[in-house]
Order: C-alpha cells, then sequence, then structure tokens
C-alpha cells in the first residue's frame, strides 16, 4: 500500500506549486474533476483542463494529451479510471511535472511507484480538494 507524504511535504507542495494540470476534466459542474478544478482556479493556480473531447474549460483551452500542455506543470492532478493512469504518469514524468495526485478511484499502484522512481512527489487516493482546505486555508 502506498504511503503518501505527511501533512508538512503536502501543504508545502500545494503552497509551492502554481499550476495543475487536471487530467480528466469534466465539463459537467456537477463532476468532481470540474468543481475541484474550479476550486483550485478559485485559488490562485493556473488550471489547465486536460480531456481529448473538450475544447473548452473553465475559460481555458482543454488539451487532448497532457504532452499538449505547453510548458511547464507542477501537479497533474488525475480524475481517470485506474487503467488509464500509467499512460498519465509516463506522460508527467516526460514532462517532467514535480507531483502526480491521483485522485480517490484514480489509485494505480504500479504507475505510483513508476512516478516515485522518476523523482516525482506521488498523492494516491487523496483528494487535493480536502487537502488543500485542511492544510493550506484551514478548514
Amino acid at each position: 500500500m502506498t504511503t503518501n507524504p505527511d501533512d508538512n511535504s503536502l501543504r508545502a507542495l500545494l503552497q509551492e506549486s502554481k499550476t495543475i494540470a487536471v487530467v480528466g476534466f469534466s465539463k459537467n459542474p456537477a463532476r468532481p474533476s470540474h468543481w475541484i478544478a474550479e476550486y483550485l482556479q478559485q485559488n490562485g493556480y493556473r488550471v489547465i483542463p486536460v480531456n481529448p473531447g473538450l475544447e473548452l474549460g473553465l475559460g481555458k483551452i482543454c488539451y487532448k494529451t497532457l504532452a499538449d500542455v505547453p510548458g511547464a506543470i507542477d501537479i497533474v492532478n488525475i480524475f481517470r479510471s485506474p487503467r488509464h493512469v500509467p499512460d498519465v504518469v509516463r506522460a508527467a514524468i516526460i514532462k517532467n511535472a514535480r507531483a502526480v495526485w491521483m485522485q480517490e478511484g484514480a489509485e494505480n499502484e504500479e504507475a505510483a511507484a513508476d512516478a516515485r522512481a522518476a523523482g516525482l512527489v506521488t498523492v494516491v487516493g487523496r483528494c487535493i480538494f480536502q487537502d488543500h482546505a485542511r492544510l493550506v486555508r484551514g478548514l
């Protein structure tokens, strides 16, 4: 089973990061990938939606793949089924992302091991919204 970074490390990651790619972004505002991305955007992050079926998300270009995203990415926040996560992690490693964050329901232990081996901060089975609210906003 995965050991996630401790609270101090998560807080530092969230406070130091500026750009978060949301892989599996949904245009449906009721879906967690949408409203969590919106929350992150409202809390000062540059949020980059990634979904091959969309052209726009949160008023921004929605990229088809992580590889299509220009520039640096701090956190790759994954909202995909576990079977798709290894491909996302490989792309995150190639992009030189600082961290991968596998939301609840997107856990993939093999991909997590690959991310750690490549030096990425790896969070598995945690909600970035809940951790941000608790660790950064103190809610």
